[in-house]
């Protein structure tokens, strides 16, 4: 048994780090365990790049990542979870692998060996690209200036390791090995200068030219490898033996490095480079021939191909370890929508799960009775649906990470009644109307014109080549299938389909297609549209199946399948790319809207939907994730709720914003004919000062603002970057930067912008409240909605970081476990009220809301949810349900939108006599004792009529969550 829980009850994301190792969690088990968690869901810790600040690079899947740990201190580790109770989930990555630079081996073989290396499949590398001087090649685009003037500067060296007997040619940290083909004229002009005395290096001379590099076969290929190793390892020892040689082989490998200032002299070096199995580039060349599928646009992020049964095993082969020694009880699957067939890789990881965990004498885990999950093994994936999508039911995974609960809670806060009164405010700011619907087409077509305008070529070039095989598409150009591919892709709704050769299309997906393809069209408006037509058959395998709606002769099916496939994994990209790091960076009507899985242009939600999404969950993956704040997130969960409150004051709001713009015109530069910042920027940055200032800088001054000030500068810099607009990451504007920096600087420097301060400082005043009420009622709801809640580090404590790296710095555990030790079985949170701004208050509605389901897993797990209607004056302020099972049920009551009610309050508790005659209408409920209300440890009588007010259950504290044990329930717990 291994104390670990197969189904998580609730977890927590700890980001590991060389400075956040297994050591430092494991001392930080007796914590989690304090405050409620079930389980640790800790980022990716295998074998990535050196410094790695996230670990989604990762360079070896069978190892460790040596800079977190080791397995003894990864044991140890797992052995402290398992004392306190608590499992282990891995953010795995089965979509990419970090290349370049010196550390992955799969990826230096594809170099050295090419489309003979037994890796060269686990990598989405096109040998045959249009680009005829690619063909047999990999592009490698790591060079920071044109391939010319790195040669001639000297940047490019060829180089022999002695100890290895190898050869590779370096650009700083990255290398480039030599094929082994090439070694005899590495190796001759050294043999001819030593004369007589190199006489030893003729056999190893003609051993080397003897390999055969064209072989395909694993096996031979293998031989082939353990030769060449084999006979590096005698120059090897060749060189240690006889200094003179090795003396030989540099002067040789000096001259062939050239001189600086000669450019004649870097022609062998040249030649030496164009005989490899790769082409080293400018970074910039990736936009336009690139051949290997990358992670969005990163260049040193390569796909894997882990529909391949080899790449499959070998990249899970510690994973799989692990599982079966009941060390891991979870995986999240990162980045699901790169692969090629996602629901196929979900089925084959379940599959090898449920041997591992059914073999003889596998570690057992325990069960909570009647909590069983519907596949072998807990499994998440990281899957953004769009408003109108859902998760399909088909799918062997738990769920989702939890993206789109995040922004279902968070629209609560945001007053949906105030939408045309905060579009107007925003478009009277920056003098411009916008339409975020048309604004993702548009930067969607550029992702695609621009960064991914490769990947656009080659899969157009597929299409092209598919069309020729019937005469019925036969004349569709190159060009033509392109710019209609674009404009579909543009158009689809959704980041991906997922059409198949087993599954071919459902309904659903022809229902994205056809909307796409509709959209496309229209917007072409072109004169012969039948392209559009050719693109709908073949995205949806029609084509390839006689009878199908646009079926035709032909076409081989299985290249049409593949070609549907690769667009799909195309699409997703794109829609990334577009949306989250462009559209988001660009729009900012209200940011707090602006979030992964989120969409700006749907203002708020409402609090039915609210419950018919809680209700569906239930039904269809009770334990998927729930997540308000994560390593990936735009802002923190607490800034996004404070920036909310705007929507309920956009008068005010306008007011100030444009006092502001005219009180700061002066702290503005003008670069070329324009004003820098500009005003769309300008807007984005009022709302984050308003959302992200730290609650402990009550009087803008000291080291305090210093820190805040650069934290924000940080944050403006990569958003303008993101946004494309005045400057890039491809491109950085310096001018408009450093422009905008000095603005920021202006900005919070307390003596030149002391009127504004003084207005920021009293708004925040009136917000921040409001803002932590907000906090502590979507904490709750995350706890005790149906799903499994997900607490980011550090979030515990109030929560108002910005994007990553802000939200990734070091959390003070130290703080956090005093906090949670002084407060102990206290039972009224009221206490905490005045000290709020310290964040022990939302820690205190953490452990209580997570000890109560705790006490009661069955009951937040699979209980009923059943929405409380809410009546009189604020009922659209208040959020209420109840979960009930067997035992007993639980009341949770939320309030929201409460800015009307907390006029010249300073703490996050409205008064009670401002809630009226707002009543909860309960349903009849079972005997059973009183209730006693979480947070403030009285017993609430109910009332016979089923009436509870809310100015008598919120009077003390401003969450309730009321749990009551049926008359004759046992007792039971886990």
């Amino acid at each position: 048994m291994t104390g670990a829980l197969a189904v998580p009850r609730a977890t927590i994301r700890l980001q590991f780090t060389k400075d956040f190792t297994f050591e430092r969690a494991a001392e930080l088990a007796p914590y989690f365990a304090a405050l409620g968690v079930s389980h640790v869901y800790a980022s990716p810790f295998l074998k990535a790049r050196a410094g790695s600040t996230h670990g989604y690079d990762i360079t070896d899947h069978a190892q460790f990542n040596p800079e977190v740990g080791d397995a003894a201190t990864f044991d140890a580790f797992v052995a402290a979870l398992h004392q306190h109770g608590l499992g282990l989930i891995l953010d795995f990555v089965p979509n990419h692998m970090g290349v370049g630079a010196n550390d992955n081996p799969w990826w230096l073989d594809v170099l050295e060996w090419g489309p003979a290396s037994p890796f060269a499949p686990f990598f989405d590398i096109d040998w045959s690209p249009p680009e005829t001087n690619l063909h047999g090649k990999v592009l490698l685009p790591f060079l920071g200036d044109q391939y010319g003037a790195v040669l001639e500067r000297g940047e490019l060296q060829l180089k022999f390791d002695a100890e290895r007997g190898a050869f590779s040619v370096w650009y700083w940290s990255h290398r480039f090995p030599v094929a082994v083909r090439n070694y005899p004229r590495l190796l001759k002009p050294a043999r001819d200068a030593l004369g007589d005395k190199g006489a030893a290096l003729d056999a190893l001379i003609a051993a080397f030219a003897g390999l055969g590099g064209g072989v395909r076969t694993v096996q031979r290929q293998a031989a082939v490898h353990r030769e060449a190793e084999e006979l590096r390892a005698q120059l090897a020892a060749l060189v240690a033996a006889d200094a003179g040689v090795g003396d030989a082989i540099e002067d040789a490998v000096a001259a062939i490095n050239g001189r600086a200032g000669e450019p004649d002299s870097f022609q062998a070096l040249h030649e030496l480079l164009e005989e490899q199995n790769y082409r080293v580039a400018y970074w910039r060349v990736a936009a336009d021939e690139i051949n290997y599928r990358r992670f969005f646009d990163i260049n040193d992020l390569a796909g894997l191909r882990i529909d391949r049964p080899e790449a499959f095993e070998l990249a899970h082969q510690l994973v799989f370890r692990l599982i079966g020694e009941g060390k891991l009880q979870g995986l999240r699957l990162d980045h699901v929508d790169g692969l090629y067939d996602p629901v196929g890789y979900f089925e084959k990881l379940q599959d090898r799960a449920a041997y591992l965990t059914l073999r003889p004498g596998a570690p057992a885990m325990p069960e909570v009775p009647g909590l069983r999950l519907r596949q072998p093994f807990y499994v998440v994936v990281e899957k953004i649906l769009a408003h109108h999508e859902t998760l399909r039911e088909d799918w062997p995974v738990a769920g989702t990470t939890g993206y789109e609960f995040m922004n279902l809670v968070g629209g609560l806060f945001v007053d949906s009644g105030n939408e045309a009164a905060m579009t107007e405010v925003y478009h009277r700011f920056i003098r411009r109307e916008v339409d975020f619907e048309k604004l993702v087409v548009e930067t969607k077509r550029k992702i695609i014109q621009s960064s991914l305008s490769s990947e656009l070529h080659v899969l157009a070039g597929q299409l092209h080549r598919l069309a020729q095989q019937s005469w019925n598409t036969r004349d569709f150009t190159l060009t033509g299938i392109r710019r209609a591919l674009a404009d579909v892709v543009a158009c689809l709704p959704v980041y991906r389909t997922y059409v198949t050769a087993e599954r071919g299309v459902d309904e659903v997906d022809r229902r994205y297609l056809d909307w796409a393809i509709g959209r496309a069209r229209k917007m072409a408006g072109a004169a012969d549209a039948s392209v559009y037509d050719f693109l709908l058959a073949a995205l949806s395998t029609d084509v390839g199946r006689e009878g199908a709606r646009g079926g035709q002769r032909g076409y081989n099916p299985e290249d049409v399948v593949h070609v549907a496939m690769k667009a799909q994994q195309f699409s997703g990209p794109v829609m990334a790319k577009a949306l989250e790091d462009t559209a988001f960076y660009r729009y900012f009507r209200l940011i707090s809207l602006n979030e992964v899985g989120g969409e700006p242009g749907r203002f708020g939600t409402s609090v039915s939907a609210f419950h018919h999404v809680n209700h569906e969950r239930l039904r269809r993956f009770p334990f998927n994730m729930l997540a308000t704040a994560t390593h990936d997130h735009k802002r923190g969960e607490d800034t996004r709720v404070r920036i909310s409150v705007l929507s309920e004051m956009p008068e005010r709001w306008e007011v100030l914003v444009r006092r502001w713009q005219r009180m700061n015109r002066f702290k503005k530069r003008e670069i070329e004919g324009a004003a820098a910042p500009g005003r769309n920027d300008e807007y984005m940055l009022y709302q984050t000062l308003v959302g992200a200032w730290p609650l402990d800088l009550t009087w803008p001054s000291g080291e305090g603002l210093k820190a805040f000030c650069e934290r924000v500068c940080a944050y403006m810099t990569k958003a303008v970057r993101e946004a494309k607009v005045r400057s890039s990451w491809a491109s950085p504007n310096a001018d408009y930067e450093n422009a905008l920096d000095r603005f920021v600087h202006g900005l919070l420097d307390s003596e030149r912008s002391a009127p504004f301060l003084a207005e920021l400082m009293d708004l925040l005043d009136t917000v921040a409240p409001v803002g932590a009420v907000n906090g502590l009622a979507q904490t709750l709801l995350r706890i005790t909605a149906p799903g499994v809640p997900d607490l980011y580090q550090g979030t515990d404590f109030w929560d108002l970081s910005l994007v990553d790296p802000d939200n990734r710095r070091p959390v003070d555990y130290a703080a956090r476990r005093h906090a949670l030790d002084a407060v102990g079985e206290q039972g009224d949170g009221a206490a905490l009220l005045k000290d709020w701004r310290d964040g022990r208050i939302k820690q205190f509605v953490v452990a209580r809301a997570l000890a109560l389901r705790q006490r009661e897993p069955l009951l937040f797990a699979l209980g009923d949810y059943r929405a409380v209607e809410v009546v009189g004056e604020h009922a659209e302020r208040v959020v209420a349900f109840l979960r009930r099972d067997a035992s007993g049920f639980a009341l949770v009551v939320a309030p929201r939108l409460v800015l009307p009610l907390m006029k010249g309050v300073t703490v996050p508790l409205p008064p009670a006599e401002a809630w009226g005659d707002t009543t909860l209408m309960l349903p009849e409920l079972p005997s059973a004792t009183a209730p006693v209300d979480a947070f403030t440890g009285r017993a609430v009588p109910l009332p016979a009529d089923g009436e509870l007010r809310v100015a008598d259950l919120l009077d003390r504290f401003p969450l309730a969550l009321l749990h009551a044990t049926l008359a004759g329930a046992g007792e039971k717990g886990a």
